[in-house]
């Protein structure tokens, strides 16, 4: 019903003719985004309401970050945004709470001038229940330009050697499941779900062997260091000398190098023998519009303006964020960033967070903890242990 509501309404739009509930009304529509947007959501609020003042609008903010989304949807779904900002790992469990209006308006555009890995990212089943608005949630690695060379960072290897060469670590949080699958699924493994959304992983398969035993000796090797980030930032330049992260450390750790400061896509590192290109998640952050909105064309309308080219260019100015405007994404400012400019060249090896479920992240995370601890115990019945906990069996 609401699917088709939202097509009519859509309809009805197109053709010129304002629902007839608004017709000379004021519009009133309720705004969450993270308490670090709210400046910048203001100032695009504030030009959307200019360019559209043929209606009377009463556009007001909450402060609800994207990781919380999902969380405060739920809480309360009648009292949550009409318009409202979540990470696309939240995408499924909110299609299933009946959350998110199908994208419908415009649609052929907005596909178009995003990039397809932010589009696919917020689309299920072929189905796009989101506005694509920022693509900055993914990790690359870090170094130290005076330590490494651009040959050095292409291998694990090439890192390692160096670092303790010249006494210094390679910092990356492995029992953080997040990072640690970057192994898995470099060497093809994948997480996956069933035709019941049951959560599938086959992290124990010949080539999860094959990861495992590149983490366990990653983790042996004496330049490894692990930590948070206050770790990684508060160590870089000094004990540490490259580590794994994303965009959100970039300001701390180019202060930190300065003109030392260099970032590129994640190493390959050798497992039978042979190189494997590190693989990542990728996560992007998209708008959504709350199926319980009384005002569903007018908040398909601001949900659209608030992520297209203009809003996304005045994002990565005032916040440094990553579009998924593919014309933002070539603009010469975004080409200049060092740290988005390795975050997309590893997103060529990205894989997208969408379809991991709840189940995987305490496992992994306790296997990572056992590589970081050197534990000697056999690979292969750790991996099957892990696996039957993500899957529940």
């Amino acid at each position: 019903m609401k699917k088709m509501l939202a097509i009519v309404l859509t309809i009805a739009l197109l053709l010129g003719m304002a629902p007839a509930f608004a017709d000379g009304e004021t519009i009133t529509l309720k705004v969450w985004g993270s308490q670090e947007d709210q400046e910048l959501l203001g100032i695009l609020i504030d030009a959307f309401k200019a360019e559209n003042a043929d209606k009377t609008w009463d556009i007001s903010l909450g402060v609800v970050g994207e990781p919380d989304a999902k969380t405060r949807y739920l809480e309360d779904p009648a009292a949550a945004a009409d318009v409202f900002a979540f990470a696309n790992d939240q995408l499924i469990d909110l299609v299933n709470a009946d959350a998110l209006y199908e994208v419908t308006r415009n649609l052929d555009a907005i596909v178009a001038a995003n990039s397809a890995g932010s589009v696919e990212s917020a689309s299920l089943d072929g189905v796009l229940y989101g506005y694509p608005m920022a693509a900055d949630n993914g990790y690359f690695l870090y170094y130290d330009k005076s330590v490494f060379t651009e040959e050095d960072v292409q291998t694990l290897d090439g890192l390692l050697a160096k670092a303790n060469e010249a006494g210094k670590k390679v910092f990356m949080d492995v029992s953080n499941g997040w990072y640690i699958a970057s192994f898995f699924m470099g060497a093809g493994c994948s997480l996956t779900l069933d035709e019941n959304g049951n959560q599938l992983c086959d992290f124990n398969s010949e080539a999860g062997l094959a990861a495992g035993e590149a983490i366990r000796a990653f983790t042996a090797d004496p330049a490894f260091l692990t930590g948070d980030d206050s770790v990684l930032t508060g160590g870089m330049g000094d004990t540490i000398a490259a580590g794994v992260s994303g965009t959100w450390n970039a300001e701390a750790i180019q202060k930190k190098l300065g003109e030392n400061y260099a970032a590129v896509k994640l190493p390959t590192f050798t497992a039978n023998g042979e190189q494997i290109q590190m693989a990542s998640f990728i996560g992007t952050k998209v708008i959504g519009v709350n199926t319980q909105t009384q005002f569903p064309v007018e908040a398909m309308m601001l949900a659209e303006y608030l992520t297209n080219e203009a809003s996304q260019a005045k994002r990565f100015e005032m916040r440094q964020i990553g579009p998924t405007n593919l014309n933002v994404a070539a603009s010469d400012a975004v080409k200049a960033n060092i740290a988005l400019a390795a975050l997309s060249a590893q997103g060529s090896f990205g894989v997208s967070q969408k379809l991991v479920l709840g189940t995987y992240w305490t496992p992994a995370e306790a296997f990572g903890t056992a590589m970081e601890n050197k534990s000697t115990d056999d690979m292969q019945t750790m991996l099957d242990a892990m696996v039957a906990q993500i899957v529940g069996e």
